[in-house]
């Protein structure tokens, strides 16, 4: 990857790898949860605190077999089954994982299970030769293979299943005598007198990622497939390939999603909302037929109430607005609530921050906001309450009362033509003097 932050915390729709695969397998509330880790250990124990993990290290690159065997520590004592997944490949589904358990404790008690799938072009892949039962009759990885090995299109991801009680002994039985000089996780599977199966999955569900090619190539297949359960979910998107989702976004039905959204970690939209094109929702709640966009921002803690409306270019922060309420221009809300039926008008912002520490706005129900107000925060506007265009508001503001905060105007007649006719004698008189 070329970086300072490891491989496997590098993310995939906003989230770091490790914890797709993660949140994927506490689905199966698994006992114990190992990870092998070699260089970057710090970083990895700080992504998985709080996830029941425990740390295994591998000190020496010395293969898959070898990597997985720096788990016997963490495992001791326990019996059960065994799933061997790698963080770089972070689609494995929950329903694969399981199939993959089920295929273990099928009558026909294999020792191994292993996960593969169909390429055209498997590449650096092992080959995976089976007969009609799924029965494993020989595995071979890309280096060791011949060219007729190399033809078979069912490929070894490297995931497998077996029992605690069969992996380290059969761990301690293989041996490095290969093309690269290290311990493979597959040549279990070819020990003598062993019995293992194979299940197969969709590509999808396999992809690896060493490389930042790589991340992009598996950042567009989870989005494109996404994109396709949201529209089968009943949400209308104009332009798919243009909206990014996070892995944790959530729509409702009847939702429009014009092009160029993105939809950070954190958001959820409720039914029969529109989110107009160029849009960016992060950390956001939208309500039941509300309207955001085009060319909004909503950032976390932005709570849009039911049939509001976010127009062009308004930012919202760590704000709830009620019902109906509308901010249609050019505004900033930031650390502010805004009553029901509320009106902000174009070019008002909140002005919720004096370098050191932040303050609300409470903006009441049908309260109306004249364009370009500044409202500087601690303050309140009252229910019904007009703020006149151009103020700036600094006391609170009691409810059905008009408050104006500008300088006076003033005019002078004649005075911008006597100034004109001043500043073109001073500039003629300068050209002159070179």
């Amino acid at each position: 990857m070329k970086s300072s932050t490891h491989k496997v915390l590098h993310p995939v729709a906003g989230r770091p790898m490790l914890l797709h695969l993660l949140a994927s397998l506490s689905e199966l509330a698994p006992e114990r949860q190992v990870v092998v880790v070699g260089a970057g250990r710090e970083q990895v124990e700080a992504a998985v605190a709080g996830h029941g993990v425990d740390i295994a290290v591998q000190s020496e690159q010395l293969g898959t077999g070898h990597a997985v065997a720096q788990a016997h520590d963490a495992l001791a004592g326990f019996v059960g089954d065994v799933l061997i997944l790698y963080g770089d490949v972070p689609l494995i589904s929950t329903a694969t994982m399981r199939a993959l358990l089920d295929r273990l404790n099928r009558g026909d008690d294999p020792r191994a299970v292993v996960l593969g799938f169909r390429a055209e072009n498997g590449g650096a892949y092992g080959r995976v030769i089976a007969d009609g039962q799924g029965i494993i009759e020989k595995m071979v990885e890309y280096k060791d293979a011949t060219e007729a090995e190399r033809a078979v299109t069912l490929c070894n991801s490297g995931l497998m299943a077996t029992r605690s009680t069969d992996l380290f002994v059969l761990l301690d039985q293989i041996d490095n005598a290969n093309a690269a000089g290290e311990y493979y996780l597959p040549d279990i599977v070819m020990l003598p007198g062993q019995k293992s199966a194979v299940v197969e999955t969709d590509s999808f569900e396999v992809a690896g990622v060493n490389s930042r090619i790589e991340q992009a190539q598996v950042e567009a297949a989870w989005q494109a497939q996404r994109r396709l359960e949201a529209m089968r979910d009943g949400v209308t998107l104009v332009a798919p390939e243009t909206v990014y989702f996070s892995h944790d976004t959530v729509l409702g039905r009847d939702v429009t999603v014009e092009p160029h959204v993105v939809f950070g970690p954190g958001v959820a939209v409720e039914d029969g909302v529109t989110i107009h094109a160029f849009s960016h929702l992060e950390g956001a709640t939208v309500r039941t037929g509300a309207e955001v966009g085009p060319y909004a921002r909503l950032r976390p803690g932005a709570d849009i109430g039911m049939k509001a409306k976010i127009g062009n270019f308004v930012e919202v922060k760590k704000s709830v607005l009620g019902e109906g309420a509308k901010v249609n221009h050019l505004s900033y809300i930031g650390d502010a609530t805004v009553g029901a039926g509320a009106n902000i008008g174009a070019g008002t912002i909140t002005c919720n921050y004096d370098g050191f520490m932040k303050y609300r706005t409470e903006i009441g129900a049908g309260a109306f906001i004249g364009s370009n107000s500044a409202l500087v925060a601690p303050v309140t506007i009252g229910d019904g309450a007009i703020v006149g265009a151009g103020s700036v508001v600094t006391r609170d503001v009691e409810a059905d009362a008009l408050a104006i905060a500008r300088g006076k105007q003033e005019a002078r007649p004649g005075w911008a033509k006597r100034f004109r006719t001043k500043m073109a004698e001073r500039k003629a008189a300068k050209k002159v003097a070179k």
